[in-house]
Order: structure tokens, then sequence, then C-alpha cells
């Protein structure tokens, strides 16, 4: 009987490390196919700064687009909503490494900026800047005097 004891005994002492080898693997895998969804695709947006002396790009080299309470213009043309992809389409490839230079009033609603900001990027934009027009609206000039 002691011979039986002593088999079982031995038996019990050996570490079984394929379950904790599964386990492993699983969580390799699901780290693995959950990481690309944890990046999230975005626009890299470099803001303009007032004590900039030069840059890197001038307005001619890019494409401009401005954004008032009566419409977009693209290079100082009125271009209609509808038909901007198209005209950006058409000049994004011409710009310098296919910057646009994004400028708008502070009237416009951030909704509309965002949007073009899309329609510029599905256009084949690569660098999106946005400007910062120092000119304050007549009525907000009024009222600081």
């Amino acid at each position: 009987m002691q011979e039986g004891k002593g088999e079982s005994a031995d038996s019990i002492s050996d570490i079984n490390i394929t379950p904790l080898v599964d386990v492993s693997l699983v969580l390799v895998i699901i780290f693995m196919v959950t990481s690309p969804l944890l990046v999230q695709a975005g626009i890299i947006v470099s803001s303009s700064r007032t004590t900039a002396s030069e840059g890197q790009h001038t307005k001619d080299e890019s494409v401009n687009i401005n954004i008032t309470q009566k419409g977009v213009t693209v290079n100082n043309e009125k271009v209609p909503m509808d038909k901007l992809a198209e005209v950006l389409k058409a000049r994004i490839p011409k710009a310098k490494d296919k910057m646009v230079v994004v400028t708008a009033d502070r009237d416009v609603l951030h909704g509309q900026v965002v949007k073009i900001l899309d329609i510029s990027k599905m256009a084949g934009a690569a660098k999106i800047a946005l400007m910062r027009d120092d000119k304050l609206p007549k009525n907000e000039k009024k009222k600081k005097k």
C-alpha cells in the first residue's frame, strides 16, 4: 500500500504549465486585436503663433480657405459649399506640401469649421493650419472704444 501512496505523491508534485501558457497566449491575442482600436484617427493641426516672424510657407504657396458668415472663399474666390470638395481636389495637388490654411471669423460656427477641415483632408491635404485673424468685426471695435 505504501508503494501506491508514493506513486500518487510523485504525480501530484508535477506542475502542469499548459493552462498558464494557453491563458497567456489568449491575453496576447486580445491585446494585439484591441491595440489598433485604441489609436484614434485624427487631423494634426498646426496653430498660428502671433509672435512668429517667419513661417515655412507663404500664403501664395498654399490653398487659403476663408470662412465668414457670408460664405466660403478659396484663394479669394467665392465657392459654394457643394462645390468646395471639387475646387480643393483641383488646387491642393498644386500647393506646396499640399498645405491648406483655414481662417475663420469669430461668428462662424465651430461645426462649419470642422466640416471644412474634413473636406480638406478628404480632398488630399497633407498639412492643415488654422490662422487667427486679429482684426475684430466692426461691431466689437465700437464696443471697445
